[in-house]
């Protein structure tokens, strides 16, 4: 489950204080989230990740108060229970995709299962380029090799930045396929924040900022 209450955030160097609504999500619920660019979008997400500290507020995630925690445990439970969608790819180059998908196993202090892996990489149709370098893939297979990388580890929450503005509509289709088919395969709350109106059908709960 997720819950937030009364949550607001201000920015150090700015007046302007941000207000969000209420969220609560059961168990494999899904959220989408829209607003226009500056609205705090990423800020919310950000809060839900435990990224940034609320100014006043809650993020429940199972009960648990993750901003009462100290700074390595809320460390330890964002790598193992929640996964980042990033806009932009953060696989480390040096390393080819199966290695990258490996330490990100090892970071999140979980088994690593050559054979999910292998599965994982079929589904997202990455099995060729299972040992490439990030530098030697195309923009598509590293949006896909951003979302193997948010979910290799089996999180609780799949929390998607911007995931399909910058693509076509077949391309659109296709990632938010993939977004739901691994949250509905994790049994994980899947939230997805955008200023992309075409994907708003793919979800029964739409937030507007």
């Amino acid at each position: 489950m997720v819950q937030t209450n009364n949550l607001t955030f201000k920015y150090n160097n700015k007046e302007a204080v941000f207000q969000f609504p209420n969220i609560t999500l059961q168990e494999q619920e899904s959220l989408l989230i829209l607003g226009k660019s500056g609205i705090g979008k990423t800020t919310l997400l950000h809060l839900l990740a435990g990224l940034l500290q609320p100014t006043s507020g809650s993020v429940v995630i199972d009960e648990l108060d993750i901003n009462a925690l100290s700074h390595s445990q809320l460390d330890n439970f964002r790598g193992q229970n929640i996964g980042l969608v990033f806009q932009k790819s953060h696989a480390i180059t040096s390393l080819s995709v199966y290695d990258n998908l490996k330490a990100r196993l090892f970071f999140s202090k979980k088994n690593i299962n050559r054979t999910e892996i292998d599965i994982l990489l079929e589904q997202l149709d990455l099995t060729n380029t299972k040992y490439s370098t990030i530098n030697e893939l195309s923009e598509g297979q590293l949006q896909r090799l951003g979302i193997a990388m948010a979910v290799i580890h089996g999180p609780k929450i799949i929390l998607a930045d911007e995931p399909t503005s910058s693509l076509d509509n077949e391309n659109c289709s296709i990632v938010m396929h993939l977004l739901q088919q691994q949250a509905q395969k994790n049994k994980a709350n899947l939230i997805v924040i955008t200023h992309d109106a075409r994907i708003t059908s793919s979800f029964k709960n739409v937030l507007t900022l």
